[in-house]
C-alpha cells in the first residue's frame, strides 16, 4: 500500500535512508520536510513489515523534483520502486507540476534505466555533487505536458 507519510514513520524511513545512502538524510531532516509546504512524502507500507520504501517530492509552481527514492534492500529488485515512483509523478501531475527534475549519482546505472524508463532524460551534471565517494551527479528532466 503507498500512503502519505506520517511522523510515526519518520525512524524507519530514516533508517532506510541510511541503508540506501552514504550521505543520509537525518531523521530531524524528515520531521522538518514532513511539516513544511511544497514537499510530498509517500512510504509503501507492507503488512505485517511496515514501511518497506519511500518516496521525497518537492513541488513549487508547475516544477517538481523528486528528492529522495528508495527500497530497503531486502525489498529490492520486485518492482516496488517503479511503482512508487509512478505513484509520486501522478501527485506530481496532480499537484500541476509540468516537469520534474532529479539527481542521481553517475554510478547508479539502476536508478538511471528506471528513470529512463519513465521517459526521463539527461540534461546535465553537477561536478563531484555527492560525497562518500565524491562523484557526479547526473541531472534528468521528465516533460509531464
Amino acid at each position: 500500500m503507498i500512503r502519505r507519510m506520517v511522523e510515526a514513520d519518520v525512524q524507519r524511513v530514516a533508517g532506510i535512508e541510511a541503508e540506501a545512502f552514504s550521505s543520509p538524510w537525518h531523521p530531524s531532516t524528515f520531521h522538518r520536510v514532513l511539516e513544511g509546504p511544497g514537499a510530498e512524502l509517500w512510504v509503501v507500507d507492507e503488512e505485517p513489515v511496515g514501511v518497506i520504501a519511500y518516496g521525497v517530492l518537492w513541488c513549487v509552481l508547475d516544477q517538481a523534483e523528486l528528492a529522495n527514492i528508495a527500497v530497503s534492500p531486502s525489498w529490492r529488485g520486485r518492482g516496488l520502486g517503479g511503482q512508487l515512483l509512478d505513484h509520486l509523478l501522478n501527485v506530481a501531475r496532480g499537484r500541476g507540476a509540468r516537469t520534474v527534475y532529479l539527481e542521481v549519482r553517475e554510478s547508479n546505472d539502476v536508478a538511471r534505466t528506471l528513470y529512463r524508463t519513465r521517459g526521463f532524460r539527461e540534461v546535465g551534471a553537477r561536478r563531484d555533487y555527492y560525497d562518500q565517494p565524491r562523484e557526479d551527479a547526473r541531472i534528468m528532466v521528465l516533460d509531464l505536458t
